[in-house]
């Protein structure tokens, strides 16, 4: 079995993968400093809790953009599982070509859902991310990442209002029964996500237009893009372990023994 992590700003997503199955997908927070020890044993009970032995892990894909954690998570997968994972960066195959003018920049989650959307969807395909930030990615048709957009995540647009403004209360973010607020609360839900709304379908039909592509394909993944891609017509699909399946894709083509 072969053990994904990707390691964002809020949280580490896990799966372990039989072949081509999800057998299971956990998360912990990224926020909590931890050792490598911590790291390893966290990991380990985590899926051990859920039926899955530590022996049966052969190997693991770590794709990261939090730098500050690399090394005692790369550690802890060493020590615990006896395993060099395999780190998703610009030197590995992918099944994609990053066509931008600064191929580094790009987060290894991005070039993640990337590869993914593109193995399973085809091109052109645009795929967004509401994770901590709000990304939109281009793939067209030759499997070229060809554009980016970033925008502020959900949970931190929701955190600047409450943290910035000092009579504005912390909320569940939700979408309200009607954009026709009454009061503070649901005045704050309608801005959040019927404004992400509008960005998303603004987004991609300005994406589709500059491009001058047709019949492109819409895909989203993420915490909150479920809630986004119930309220849109131009997201054709949802698919919550998109990150995970791309790491199990591009770890196939690695050639290890």
């Amino acid at each position: 079995m072969i053990l994904a992590i990707d390691a964002g700003n809020t949280n580490i997503t896990m799966g372990v993968f039989d072949g081509e199955r999800l057998v299971g997908n956990f998360r912990m927070t990224t926020a909590i400093p931890r050792t490598s020890d911590e790291y390893g044993i966290v990991i380990r009970d985590i899926i051990e809790q859920n039926g899955i032995s530590k022996k049966q892990i052969d190997d693991a894909i770590l794709a990261s953009v939090v730098p500050a954690i690399n090394h005692s998570l790369i550690s802890g997968i060493i020590k615990y599982f006896d395993i060099h994972p395999v780190i998703v960066k610009r030197t590995i195959e992918t099944g994609i070509t990053i066509a931008l003018d600064h191929p580094e920049q790009v987060g290894a989650d991005r070039v993640v859902d990337a590869a993914a959307a593109f193995a399973l969807y085809g091109g052109p395909v645009i795929v967004i991310d509401y994770g901590t930030a709000t990304t939109y990615d281009l793939v067209n048709a030759k499997g070229e990442f060809e554009a980016g957009v970033t925008a502020p995540g959900i949970r931190i647009s929701a955190r600047a209002l409450w943290e910035d403004a000092a009579k504005l209360p912390e909320i569940e973010i939700k979408k309200p029964a009607s954009i026709l607020a009454k009061e503070t609360i649901t005045s704050m839900q309608a801005g959040l996500v019927f404004g992400q709304i509008g960005q998303t379908e603004y987004l991609i039909r300005s994406l589709i237009d500059a491009s001058g592509y047709e019949n492109v394909k819409v895909v989203a993944t993420g915490g909150l893009g479920k809630m986004i891609s119930n309220e849109t017509e131009l997201i054709q699909e949802y698919n919550p372990d998109l990150t995970l399946i791309g790491l199990n894709l591009i770890y196939q083509k690695q050639k290890r023994a």
